[in-house]
């Protein structure tokens, strides 16, 4: 068959496939691991996790261009490369059940609900886009755009009170966990790192320890946002603190004031009176 009638996928599979495979380590695996990490900073305090949130907006107006270059296009192309792959992948489980073919199809599943999960965080937490048009007449009537980083732990915990969304992400994150503990072995054999039986079962329980670690790490901060919060009191606490935060930085000039990235005064009035249990 004439080479230019084949899809461009096709014509080009190795480098895509290999692109694929290290876009999923570095930079999306690396930052999944950061972004975790700097959201269990909230178990050590509140303030902890504001401070490190601080420090991630102190790129200031280079801060788009760094989540676009780094974070954002890199996740759409793994996710639209690994959407390509699924639809041409047969899972064979049922006539071949052995555990490296129940990995693959988990891989794959695991997969697509990392894509749409990602998809409901951002919107959940960020809202996609900054437009105001876009965050008023679509965003904010469906629940999104929830987080605010100059009020980090309160604006974020509030957003996981609903136990339906506390579900949804444990599902979510857990898949891009698992995903990304077993794309990392995977990854190995693919690039020749591990070839031999014996040092692919040690790569194997390498990674499934970093896997549990890593969910270890996700579900405490998780709950951890959710629980700093969870009271009238709590929030109450926490929201001094963070404008406390906020007044002394805007003081010395660490920052530029930036009303769209603070809770309004009517969410937080309104936010011990959501807090209240029912």
């Amino acid at each position: 068959m004439d080479s230019s009638r084949l899809s461009f996928f096709v014509r080009h599979e190795f480098i895509i496939r290999r692109l694929h495979s290290l876009s999923g380590l570095i930079p999306v695996g690396a930052y999944m691991v950061v972004h975790l990490l700097v959201n269990a900073s909230v178990l050590n305090s509140p303030t902890s996790f504001q401070t490190q949130v601080y420090g991630i907006h102190s790129f200031g107006r280079a801060l788009p261009f760094i989540e676009w270059t780094f974070i954002f296009i890199p996740i759409l192309f793994h996710a639209i490369v690994g959407m390509i792959i699924v639809a041409g992948g047969h899972a064979n489980t049922n006539q071949y059940p052995y555990e490296a073919n129940y990995r693959y199809t988990l891989q794959r599943a695991t997969g697509i609900v990392a894509f749409f999960f990602i998809g409901m965080h951002v919107f959940h937490m960020h809202g996609w886009f900054h437009a105001d048009v876009w965050l008023k007449n679509v965003v904010e009537p469906f629940g999104g755009g929830q987080f605010r980083p100059f009020n980090a732990t309160s604006t974020a915990g509030e957003a996981l009170q609903n136990w339906i969304i506390v579900v949804l992400y444990l599902v979510g994150m857990l898949s891009c966990v698992f995903h990304l503990a077993n794309g990392i072995w995977t990854m190995g054999i693919t690039w020749g790192v591990w070839t031999s039986e014996h040092a692919q079962r040690r790569a194997l329980a390498v990674c499934g320890v970093f896997g549990v670690l890593l969910a270890v790490v996700g579900v405490g901060a998780l709950f951890g946002l959710r629980d700093a919060v969870n009271t009238p009191a709590k929030l109450e606490k926490v929201i001094s603190e963070e404008n406390s935060i906020y007044e002394h930085k805007e003081q010395t000039g660490e920052i530029v004031p930036n009303e769209h990235k603070r809770r309004g005064e009517s969410r937080t009035d309104t936010a011990a009176a959501a807090a209240v249990p029912k």
